[in-house]
């Protein structure tokens, strides 16, 4: 045992002033990074950090690492006055660099040794220490970072490509290795660029023990992993993506955390990040706990998680992973396995309260951010403003068009004719929220098959039912997001340790599926009739849902008044016909821009070019164009100039063949 002097080499220090313990125990401290955690900080002339954690129930709380040789008795923090729970203090003579953990003493005599909650750094898994580090960087982006707040609140683009970082590539050479954060910032981000999309969306990247978990188990929630790099790293990689006009969006888990001994759980010897009761706290399906959405200082962590991530890396998005597990006490949970609401009911109102106050502070902080919903329930106004009663997320995915569409192409196109409405059904609630088509990991992992083998048919059949899937998707009301690998059709399903097939660009099938994608990306962008009125039915008319026999569809997309309309055929069966009219709203020309059974993208070659309208009546309209119909296609034409006063706004939404009740898709994460 050390003596009493010994424990006196933490000297008293705060950074957290009366304001700020009010705030935290109030649930209203958002910016709990600048004053939590370790700090390099200078104390009456001497370089040290300062230290401070919130472990209520603690007996005794201690610094231990390297510099004290982890010894529990040396460097014992001291309790705040005011009984937050607070434990805090000054240590000369550390630094930047100072490898750390927190033993934590318990009331039942018990010692943990826990990593840093709020540490800007973690050891290299398996080791599990924190580390002092601070910031610093030279950002470069600010070009970037004004245009993205004069873009605020108005219609952009958003195709999305979805990477996780440790398996985007690999390095055979050095032993399989994943690339760094620098190494994706000299190859991920050209690639991204060429290839069109407007955005990334990195799986998370918080430090996590577990590999195999992508990210998804956090234990480190304000630090990059350190298997990819310091956390300026990190912020080089976004600093090139914005310098390359690319946006970032980051995977966040308020959800849930696993049970390491060195992370969250139990931390100070109970349970103060997750709820006590474990028909609360504890979540079946991912073998992790859930946080304590009622609680203050649970509530003020993770926001302040949240916006650190915006503030210190320039963040432009975050995806709120498994909302829907946080909406609901019985998710994944059997009769008796969970505990009603106050008011009998399931729904968690602590969670839905907390999920309202994360929106509201990122759109109020951070004008031109992005939240974006994981939510895969029919839970009601997610999209809302928090003013009219909605949760206050920008977007959410997007689950039943998934769930439908997958299930429509995965059929022999022989049967397709039988089930239009589950290619239909989509527009029927199609604005009823701000959708984003979602093709993730989720659907290439667990013996689900790539996207490629989902589709039947030869070889040329399930290349050219996958451009089509692609070709649908980029058109359909919406933005979109696609998981590496899809856009060149990979053949295999996603792993984490082998990575993407790269070497399958060498076939022409593969390389027409990238140059397809490519080619949607480019048109989408420079096309406002694809995302302007993404989210509005004026946006968006049917001409034809209802040629059940041919599997066709056809439907305009729409810009601003005045702005060229596009028209888009989708033929979702293996015959080809010579000739097929669907109506267009003016004449002119028609011109055709995109056709997936082009042969620069694998297909047969039948194109058609510019086409002129003629005076013959079809599908509503006093004209229509006639054209050849590939098999298994999506052509996009484009009409000529309208004047303005031309231009009709459509509100009808619903396919003729859309019948079926709205589907509650299902609730399990895969």
């Amino acid at each position: 045992m050390k003596s009493n002097q010994d424990t006196q080499a933490v000297k008293p220090f705060s950074m957290l002033t009366d304001f700020d313990i009010s705030l935290y125990q109030g649930g209203k401290h958002f910016l709990l990074h600048h004053k939590m955690g370790s700090h390099v900080v200078e104390v009456d002339g001497e370089r040290g950090v300062c230290f401070s954690v919130w472990a209520p129930h603690a007996k005794r709380v201690s610094v231990t690492g390297d510099f004290n040789k982890w010894n529990p008795d040396a460097h014992v923090l001291l309790p705040r006055w005011d009984k937050s729970g607070i434990w805090e203090g000054f240590i000369s003579g550390l630094d930047k660099g100072t490898v750390y953990k927190y033993h934590i003493k318990t009331h039942d005599g018990f010692g943990l040794d826990k990593g840093d909650p709020f540490a800007l750094k973690w050891e290299t898994p398996p080791r599990t220490a924190s580390v002092v580090w601070d910031l610093e960087y030279k950002w470069n982006d600010e070009k970037w970072m004004k245009a993205r707040k004069e873009r605020a609140g108005k219609p952009q683009p958003w195709s999305v490509y979805e990477v996780h970082p440790g398996s985007w590539k690999k390095i055979p050479e050095d032993g399989n290795r994943s690339y760094n954060y620098r190494e994706l910032a000299d190859e991920l981000v050209p690639y991204v660029k060429e290839m069109g999309f407007t955005h990334i969306e990195f799986m998370p990247v918080m430090e996590h023990p577990y590999f195999p978990s992508w990210g998804y188990q956090v234990t480190g929630y304000f630090a990059p992993t350190s298997r990819s790099g310091d956390p300026q790293d990190l912020m080089y990689l976004i600093d090139t993506c914005h310098r390359e006009g690319i946006g970032v969006i980051l995977d966040w888990v308020p959800s849930h955390f696993p049970g390491d001994i060195h992370g969250l759980y139990l931390f100070d010897g109970t349970h103060i990040y997750e709820y006590s009761d474990m028909r609360r706290g504890y979540h079946p399906d991912w073998n992790s706990y859930v946080f304590d959405y009622g609680r203050n200082e649970v509530r003020s962590f993770l926001i302040s998680n949240a916006l650190f991530w915006l503030e210190y890396y320039h963040v432009d998005g975050l995806r709120v992973d498994a909302v829907a597990s946080m909406l609901y006490h019985d998710y994944s949970r059997k009769e008796g396995e969970w505990i009603p609401n106050i008011y009998g009911g399931r729904e968690n109102l602590e969670a839905i309260s907390f999920l309202k106050d994360f929106n509201e502070a990122v759109y109020k902080t951070y004008p031109g951010v992005e939240t974006i919903a994981e939510e895969s329930t029919a839970f009601p106004a997610v999209t809302k403003p928090t003013v009219e009663g909605g949760l206050g997320f920008g977007q959410k995915w997007m689950m039943g068009w998934m769930h439908d569409t997958l299930d429509y192409f995965k059929r022999p196109p022989i049967f397709r004719r039988w089930h239009q409405n589950e290619i239909t059904f989509s527009m029927v609630y199609a604005f009823s929220e701000k959708f984003m088509l979602p093709l993730s990991h989720d659907e290439v992992v667990h013996m689900k098959a790539s996207l490629l083998y989902k589709m039947p048919g030869d070889e040329w059949q399930k290349f050219a039912n996958l451009r089509a899937l692609f070709g649908h998707q980029w058109t359909h009301p919406g933005s979109q997001i696609l998981f590496m690998g899809g856009e060149f059709g990979q053949t295999s399903e996603w792993s984490h340790d082998l990575g993407v097939a790269w070497q399958l660009l060498q076939y022409d099938y593969h390389k027409g599926v990238q140059t397809w994608v490519k080619a949607l990306n480019d048109l989408y962008v420079s096309r406002k009739a694809l995302w302007y009125n993404a989210f509005s039915p004026a946006g968006y008319e049917w001409i034809s849902g209802d040629d059940t026999e041919n599997c066709v569809l056809a439907y305009l997309r729409k810009g601003e008044p005045g702005d060229k309309v596009l028209l888009v055929v989708c033929h979702f069966n293996t015959n080809a016909i010579n000739e097929y009219s669907v109506g267009v709203p003016y004449g002119g020309t028609w011109k055709e821009v995109l056709n997936s059974d082009d042969k620069q993208f694998g297909g047969s070659g039948v194109v058609n070019g510019d086409l002129k309208a003629k005076k013959t009546p079809s599908h509503g309209h006093e004209q229509s164009i006639t054209f050849k119909l590939p098999p298994l296609c999506v052509m996009i034409f484009e009409g000529d100039d309208v004047p303005k006063s031309k231009v009709k706004v459509e509100k009808k939404s619903a396919a003729p063949t859309a019948t079926k009740a709205k589907p509650k898709p299902r609730t399990k994460k895969s």
